[in-house]
């Protein structure tokens, strides 16, 4: 007979989140007790997948007794906690890193979660006009995908996905300092001749649209990109037995691009170069 082991009790801390009592496991972070609360925490270097990041500090709160704001993505729930999520400290807080960011980078191609918090946040993208601007022209060095630093706020979540998080190939990480680091690969050479396996899971976690398949840029730049007339449909992908699951963005009858699920036990939003980009053979008009 098989001995069944019973799992641990988990141990629950009580925190108070905009003024509502919420119990939740020992070593939660504040992110989660929010979403716990259903408190409505903006993100943006934030991954599920991974551990955090640290870099952008939107998802800030006020934590009573604390001199500064914290970030609720890295910190861990105390027991007898008292948190504000909307405050007018953090509210100002949120409001000017994002019109920070618009100052100094393009947030056009921003994701709809983000383009909802600027909105609720009335962010005026104007307001520090006249910042520092990168004019780095598109990189394109291949036919799967391509790097807009006009667009990247240095939230790292492709650096972390290259790294030990994820794939670990250590392709690209952070050069420069202050308002000139840029996310690059070794002594800057062209994504052909370095490390990189051409996974694509960094542009998968791009926030922004800085890093983007080249099927995609170029419907972009072509004008007939339209995210709303695409279905998307959930699949396994083909190319071995591991079991990744695809979703396949399709427009016109044609496969546009490919994701991955965060929630899936086996990809967690992964995926090689063959299950993301290896899709051109079905659109072949060779008999």
């Amino acid at each position: 007979m098989i001995e069944q082991r019973i799992p641990d009790p988990v141990a629950l801390v009580e925190a108070t989140i905009d003024g509502r009592s919420v119990s939740i496991a020992e070593g939660s972070t504040v992110l989660e007790a929010c979403q716990e609360a259903g408190a409505d925490v903006p993100t943006l270097c934030y991954l599920e997948t991974a551990k955090p990041i640290n870099s952008c500090r939107v998802c800030v709160v006020e934590v009573e007794g604390s001199r500064t704001l914290v970030p609720s993505c890295s910190r861990v729930v105390d027991d007898g906690m008292t948190i504000e999520t909307e405050s007018d400290r953090v509210v100002a807080a949120r409001t000017t890193i994002y019109e920070l960011l618009a100052s100094a980078v393009d947030l056009s191609l921003v994701d709809d979660e983000t383009v909802r918090h600027m909105e609720r946040h009335h962010v005026d993208v104007e307001r520090f006009a006249g910042g520092h601007h990168r004019t780095d022209q598109v990189k394109i060095e291949d036919d799967l995908y391509v790097r807009d630093y006009d667009k990247c706020i240095m939230c790292y979540r492709c650096v972390v996905v290259c790294g030990e998080e994820a794939q670990n190939t250590f392709a690209i990480d952070v050069a420069g300092r202050g308002l000139h680091s840029s996310i690059s690969t070794e002594y800057d050479i062209t994504l052909p001749e370095s490390a990189c396996v051409y996974c694509g899971n960094c542009v998968a976690v791009c926030p922004t649209g800085a890093l983007m398949g080249r099927d995609e840029f170029d419907m972009r730049r072509a004008g007939t990109w339209d995210a709303e007339e695409q279905t998307v449909t959930r699949t396994v992908c083909s190319f071995c037995g591991v079991g990744c699951n695809l979703d396949l963005h399709v427009q016109d009858n044609r496969i546009v691009k490919v994701t991955s699920p965060l929630d899936h036990d086996v990809t967690k939003g992964n995926l090689c170069i063959k299950g993301r980009f290896g899709y051109s053979y079905l659109h072949t008009e060779q008999p």
